[in-house]
């Protein structure tokens, strides 16, 4: 089929399916394959639950009338996107980087909210799969659009620039994510510069962090980048402290007191306020929005449990975020501070390295206790033998539970798949 013919029919759907477990009547469903699924095989199931359409790229799956077949079902779900961008005259954010895509993604959302109609990226819904569903989530009735990319590799970027087509965008940061599948620092640098380069071909605007030297290298390509949040810049704003709450003083001079912990935060705030300001949102709608923002999802999430405060940003780690999480929490004033850490992944080689340099900074820093969960942690415990080391979860788990924490700050920080949000459930209840 061709691709207006697919949009067309899209146009009387209106919405995009690809788990049978989330159908919706009238929707398109996409039978997308996967390494140990294949897609075409829940087409049938995707109509009995009330799909319109079902798209397909496997003939023996059809049903008459009701399937649409297509060379490659990814693909065409990627040009149905296009397509529906092409449709849309407002702007589009699109941001990416190593650590504080969503949280930044959710407080730019927060704050553009004040004053349009806005849409942002559900989750993160941010990969090849994601970035297509959330385009083509985007109604008419949507005044403006937040797009949130990640990536793993080289060239991605540059697919979902070219999928979401933004008109402004800006990088978080860059750090040490995915290092391993990326195959090096440098071409971190060069996968998530894709989205500047292709705002710079487009004519595009960058807001620019000018306090990160490599975000402010990347500033000198354009004419005229929107800089945050140093004194001159197009928005200033400046970190009053972080302990626990992240505190800032707007470029009006006024201190706002947020939901947020970590001084890492502040750069995502800085942006969220620049993006506001460059959008017209009344200043003190945009100061209050971000005041009222609460994490979620074990992202910087505080928790009261008993007589302990649970800091739960166990989404997913990498050294760099790691390693700010760990100075961000040793500068923080509390009685009695408990640190725990599961493993790093996607580091490939670079893995017990940079699990050492995490304990070598642990080593500088004063914590009451150290808790270190993973087999990657547990196989460079020689670096530093104070920790208290555990090779799986479970065991962890039961050592909280033998010897119970009370009365303590404990951050809790891993990559996602060590899911040590359970070390919440652990800790007791009085």
């Amino acid at each position: 089929m061709s691709n207006p013919d697919l949009y067309a029919k899209f146009l009387t759907c209106g919405k995009v399916c690809t788990d049978t477990r989330q159908i919706t009547p009238g929707c398109m469903f996409f039978a997308l394959r996967g390494e140990k699924f294949n897609g075409n095989t829940f087409a049938a199931e995707a109509l009995a639950k009330g799909a319109r359409y079902a798209v397909i790229d496997d003939a023996e799956f059809d049903v008459s009338g009701q399937t649409i077949l297509v060379h490659d079902t990814l693909d065409a779900l990627q040009q149905l996107a296009r397509d529906h961008r092409r449709q849309l005259t407002i702007p589009v954010i699109g941001l990416t980087g190593s650590n504080g895509k969503t949280t930044s993604k959710e407080l730019v959302r927060e704050v553009l909210s004040r004053k349009y109609r806005t849409f942002a990226t559900a989750g993160n819904l941010n990969n090849h799969i994601g970035v297509p569903l959330s385009v083509l989530a985007i109604d008419h009735g949507t005044e403006i659009a937040v797009i949130e990319m990640g990536a793993n590799h080289v060239g991605e970027i540059a697919l979902l620039s070219s999928i979401a087509q933004p008109t402004h965008g800006f990088i978080t940061n860059i750090g040490k994510a995915h290092i391993g599948t990326f195959g090096g620092f440098e071409n971190i640098i060069r996968g998530k510069s894709e989205l500047y380069q292709f705002l710079r071909e487009h004519g595009g605007t960058v807001f620019i962090n000018s306090q990160n030297p490599i975000l402010a290298n990347m500033a000198k390509r354009f004419a005229n980048p929107v800089l945050y949040p140093a004194a001159g810049d197009y928005y200033h704003a400046e970190l009053v402290a972080s302990d626990p709450w992240v505190q800032v003083k707007t470029e009006t001079g006024e201190i706002v007191t947020t939901h947020l912990v970590g001084a890492y935060n502040f750069e995502n705030i800085a942006a969220a306020l620049c993006i506001g300001k460059y959008f017209g949102v009344p200043t003190r709608e945009a100061q209050q929005a971000v005041a009222d923002y609460r994490p979620s999802n074990m992202r910087s999430q505080v928790i009261e449990k008993g007589s302990n405060k649970i800091i739960l940003d166990a989404y997913n780690a990498n050294p760099s975020s790691m390693a700010a999480a760990i100075e961000s929490f040793a500068a923080m004033r509390a009685p009695h501070k408990v640190l725990v850490l599961g493993d790093m992944f996607e580091l490939e080689e670079e893995a017990a390295g940079e699990h050492r340099t995490m304990l070598e900074l642990i080593r500088s820093r004063h914590f009451d206790a150290v808790y270190l969960c993973g087999s990657l942690f547990f196989g460079v415990r020689d670096a530093w033998p104070a920790g208290h080391y555990f090779s799986t979860r479970e065991e962890l788990l039961q050592a909280l539970k033998d010897q119970p924490i009370r009365n303590a700050t404990v951050l809790v920080k891993a990559s996602r798949g060590m899911g040590l949000e359970h070390v919440v459930a652990a800790l007791p209840e009085e």
